[in-house]
């Protein structure tokens, strides 16, 4: 249960992280620079998603497949 919240507080990070970059570069007049954090903000939260969901599935398969 602590990894589950220690990727949450992670996840919440990043996002502050990459909302401060936003708004630093878009009142710079940087907004194409602004929209490329980000996307590569949102790139880097899916990847632990997928990462989450990958674990979740194998924890459920190997509950149904009595695997250890």
């Amino acid at each position: 249960m602590l990894g589950d919240a220690s990727v949450l507080f992670q996840i919440a990070g990043i996002g502050i992280i990459v909302a401060m970059i936003h708004t630093i570069l878009k009142q710079m007049g940087k907004e194409e620079y602004a929209q490329f954090a980000s996307l590569v903000g949102f790139i880097i939260v899916l990847i632990f998603v997928i990462n989450g969901i990958s674990d979740l599935f194998q924890e459920i398969k190997s509950v149904f497949l009595f695997q250890g």
